[in-house]
């Protein structure tokens, strides 16, 4: 069977376990990776592996490799890569969220903007708090405070909520350590501290736009809050909450920034050979799980002082949830190692180079297809990387393949609809139909998304070997 072919075949068939069989992600990706894998031929494996740089003896060793082996050898490699940086960021999330210090953040974007500026200070608190946490759980922490602020300014409900989906759902798919983008910094060859800059740079362009349509939405179609008496109260009691009783900022801070600034110094000032204090501490430091290990272990402490009763039911449940995501991102990478194998590369590159196909474009409209089918962005990057790795390392693209990780980002976006859950958890968390949340959430969705894309082919065309 032709590589394309196959690869059409496989995602069909991962479309149909999730979507209509309700399969769980992990089962349907690591399905499809043996499905891949059992019926690639000997010959094509040791060709697809020449091509990937191995030598004729070690691809020969590979095209006789059995294929359960060779599933369970890229699952390994996956989650070895990835597996403590997931870990890690669940633990910065979950203690920022239950010592208040997420709260805090909030609170003081809140207080620096004004009340009457609160749409922006929602986009930036969004935009930060996801960086280390995943989405559905940054929803869940500021919706409570999204209503509060609504009840004490009486207006601007859907623009407050639009504007934290805004900033939340552009760091959660452009910038590690969350797994969509850690995943395709990786699968691509980009360094994490490039894809965090580029990301941020790209994510806040197309988080402007999305808050552009929220103010636009807000003003066209405005929502009422739909609360019963008894959660008023609880809202005005959250609203309340004395700011003393929360950690102070700049330890709020520090389990997202420090690992950010480690990373990022490694790669500026840490790569020499240098004797310097620094730059062994860098050298040290600045490795992406050490890094990301630091903001962990300050989120612990935090949370030891705040509420140490909390600490151990705390980790545990960090512990679960990275679980869970673990498996789900270790069975995609096996199964963009399948499609490698296959030879899927080879074929998309002779696609792109024989009909002369944009490949930013190409990159965006694949993964905007499987996020439209899947309604996941973690898989729909992890599925996009497994199809187009081939062009980042097989081809000259021109320019840096941070800017193919990013249109693949951008392209996890569109289109939010009801197969996604995220849909339906902004829906039921904040009162509104179904149809408000098409009205709403597929339009910026859209938008966001293309808004994205856009300032990564401007950014391809005037740096186009950035780092």
């Amino acid at each position: 069977m032709p590589p394309l072919a196959l690869f059409g075949v496989a995602l069909a068939l991962v479309i149909v376990a999730i979507l209509l069989l309700r399969v769980h992600a992990f089962l349907a990706l690591i399905g499809a990776a043996a499905f891949v894998a059992i019926l690639t031929p000997d010959v094509t494996l040791e060709r697809a592996a020449v091509d990937r740089g191995l030598s004729p003896a070690a691809a020969a060793r590979l095209a006789h490799t059995p294929a359960g082996e060779r599933v369970a050898e890229s699952f390994g490699r996956t989650a070895g890569q990835i597996g403590v940086l997931i870990v890690m960021a669940s633990i910065v999330g979950t203690t920022l969220l239950d010592s208040g210090g997420a709260d805090r953040i909030v609170r003081f974007a809140l207080g620096a903007v004004g009340v009457a500026r609160a749409p922006a200070a929602f986009l930036a608190s969004g935009f930060l708090l996801a960086i280390p946490v995943f989405f559905d759980t940054v929803f869940f922490m500021l919706i409570p405070l999204v209503k509060a602020t609504r009840v004490r300014t009486g207006r601007h409900y859907i623009y407050y909520i639009l504007a934290m989906i805004a900033g939340g759902t552009m760091t959660h798919s452009l910038v590690p350590p969350t797994p969509g983008p850690l995943f395709i910094a990786n699968e691509l060859g980009v360094g994490l501290a490039m894809m965090t800059i580029a990301g941020c740079l790209v994510g806040a362009c197309a988080a402007g736009a999305g808050f552009l349509f929220a103010g636009w939405a807000d003003r066209r179609w405005p929502v009422p809050l739909r609360e019963p008496e008894a959660a008023l109260a609880e809202l005005e009691r959250v609203a309340a909450v004395d700011v003393g009783e929360l950690p102070p900022l700049w330890l709020a801070l520090m389990p997202i920034l420090l690992p950010i600034a480690l990373i990022t110094g490694q790669a500026t000032f840490g790569t020499s050979e240098g004797g310097a204090v620094w730059q062994i501490g860098l050298r040290l430091l600045g490795e992406k799980n050490a890094a990301l290990a630091a903001g962990a272990l300050i989120g612990v402490v935090t949370l030891w002082k705040v509420a140490p009763a909390r600490l151990k039911t705390s980790i545990g449940s960090a512990l679960s949830a990275a679980g869970v995501i673990i498996l789900i991102t270790a069975a995609g990478g096996a199964f963009g190692a399948a499609l490698q194998q296959s030879g899927l590369g080879a074929s998309v590159e002779a696609l792109v180079t024989t009909h002369d196909l944009p490949v930013l474009p190409l990159a965006f409209l694949l993964t905007v297809l499987f996020r439209t089918a899947l309604g996941s962005a973690t898989v729909a990057m992890i599925t996009s990387a497994g199809a187009l790795s081939g062009l980042a390392v097989g081809t000259e693209l021109g320019f840096h393949p941070v800017y193919l990780a990013l249109a693949i980002g951008c392209g996890s976006k569109p289109i939010w609809w009801m197969n996604d859950s995220a849909f339906w958890v902004i829906t039921q968390m904040s009162g509104l139909t179904e149809r408000e949340g098409l009205r709403y959430l597929t339009p910026m969705s859209v938008i966001a998304g293309t808004t994205g894309l856009a300032a990564t082919m401007i950014g391809a065309a005037l740096f186009p070997m950035a780092g």
